[in-house]
């Protein structure tokens, strides 16, 4: 399958029910299933390149999987939320944990694994934490440039530029501004540039474009500082030592979010995460580049 299918399903929040969409890859019925989760402003088209490798891979090796790549509410082809204070990390778990059950009754999940950029590895850590919640729990955790203790510099960037920018004249021009704002990103081809953030952006009304996310879920970095921050960090990392999932720490080199100081005590608590670090890139890898994607791959399809 070169292009994925695209799914939606209800789940409950405090003021009733919102629609998530999710990308589905693979054999439907495939008891081997990939969970990719994205970043803050991201969506799950953010895994094509993965999900076409990782798929090749499984083939050759004979193996049947089942990548799904939700867009998390807010984003992409999910709804916006009309409580902006929902947009937090316990919702989307929860979100998460229904399309789990979801696809599990569509067809039995025999292995969980979990793939988590940023925002998506906070959410991963969560559920690995808590497997009794899960249909299935977590067998194979990967973190992209997250941990639980984050650095307040890269957080304070982040708030910078969330819910802002645009409308833009055309979809090249916004996609040429993210290309400024996420630099960190690393190197990439005008083609692979394209083909990442194109799905970023959506038509509006008047025919400018405009990014695909709802720009309330700024509202919750308002309050952020780094006293809440250390605060976070200090519940993440209790949570984090209650991991036992099989985990791999990706990090780029020259992430500003996730300091080398604080990857290197992943490695020696909780999962003693596997670190690997990536040369020419910060926050965070995309998993497009073939050096990123191969140890993704090592590390998912390892007997």
């Amino acid at each position: 399958m070169t292009e994925p299918q695209l799914h939606h399903l209800h789940c409950k929040d405090s003021t009733g029910t919102h629609r998530m969409g999710y990308w589905q890859w693979g054999q439907s019925d495939a008891q081997a299933v990939v969970l990719c989760v994205h970043g803050l402003t991201r969506q799950g088209r953010d895994f094509d390149v993965l999900a076409r490798a990782l798929l090749q891979a499984a083939q050759v090796q004979g193996r049947s999987l089942r990548l799904v790549c939700p867009d998390v509410v807010g984003r992409g082809s999910s709804d916006w939320l009309t409580d902006p204070a929902l947009y937090q990390p316990l919702t989307y778990l929860a979100d998460m944990q229904t399309l789990l059950a979801d696809l599990h009754a569509q067809a039995p999940i025999a292995t969980l694994d979990w793939v988590g950029t940023s925002m998506g590895g906070i959410i991963g850590m969560l559920a690995a934490a808590q497997p009794q919640a899960l249909v299935q729990p977590v067998r194979r955790l990967l973190l992209n440039d997250v941990g639980p203790q984050l650095s307040w510099a890269g957080l304070a960037r982040i708030k910078s530029y969330v819910g802002q920018g645009g409308p833009f004249d055309s979809l090249q021009a916004g996609i040429a501004a993210l290309r400024q704002t996420l630099a960190g990103f690393g190197p990439h081809t005008d083609e692979q540039w394209h083909a990442l953030n194109a799905p970023m952006f959506k038509q509006g009304a008047e025919g400018s474009w405009v990014f695909h996310y709802d720009p309330a879920i700024a509202l919750a970095f308002a309050g952020l500082s780094e006293a809440t921050n250390q605060q976070g960090g200090q519940i993440m990392q209790a949570l984090y030592e209650q991991i036992t999932a099989d985990t791999l720490l990706l990090r780029g080199a020259d992430s500003e979010l996730l300091s080398r100081e604080n990857a290197l005590a992943m490695t020696a608590c909780g999962p003693r995460a596997r670190l690997i670090e990536l040369a020419g890139v910060g926050h965070a890898p995309t998993l497009v580049a073939s050096g990123q994607i191969e140890p993704v791959l090592d590390f998912l399809l390892r007997p």
